[in-house]
């Protein structure tokens, strides 16, 4: 509670999501509303995020689904990227990156944190490619690597 003089009267609170409280030297109490951000673990380039859309605007797309971004064990080199539409499930977190809500297992984020997705539409490469600088390895077609 603010008083007249412009400092906060002593009141203990608990910590909320959307407050903080903090002790000044003066033995005053400061809240302060606090931004929550969202971390986001991957991100697309604008070529992706236009076939990501592209995708979306087809006439049967379920809106009720999200962009699942993760990762399975298989493949040449030991895991391989999951990229698709999906139901959130209980161990997902979720982000959204330009417009486009997606959702990823939070035990992924290890392999995946800096992630960039892109899409390719040239001569000898089309669809998504993944560059990982978690990968220690990858295989030649791009879809699988190792930490």
């Amino acid at each position: 509670m603010l008083l007249p003089n412009g400092t906060c009267s002593k009141l203990l609170i608990f910590q909320v999501r959307s407050l903080g409280c903090f002790y000044d030297p003066n033995g005053l109490f400061i809240f302060a509303v606090m931004e929550e951000t969202a971390i986001i673990p991957v991100s697309f380039t604008n070529s992706a995020v236009t076939e990501i859309r592209n995708l979306m605007a087809e006439e049967n797309f379920d809106t009720s689904q999200s962009l699942r971004v993760g990762v399975k064990g298989g493949g040449c080199s030991g895991m391989t990227y999951i990229l698709g539409f999906d139901r959130k499930q209980d161990n997902d977190s979720e982000f959204e990156v330009h417009g486009i809500r997606c959702i990823m297992n939070k035990a992924h984020e290890i392999y995946l944190y800096g992630m960039q997705i892109d899409w390719e539409n040239g001569l000898n490469n089309r669809g998504f490619a993944f560059k990982n600088p978690n990968a220690s390895a990858t295989c030649g077609c791009g879809t699988s690597f190792a930490v």
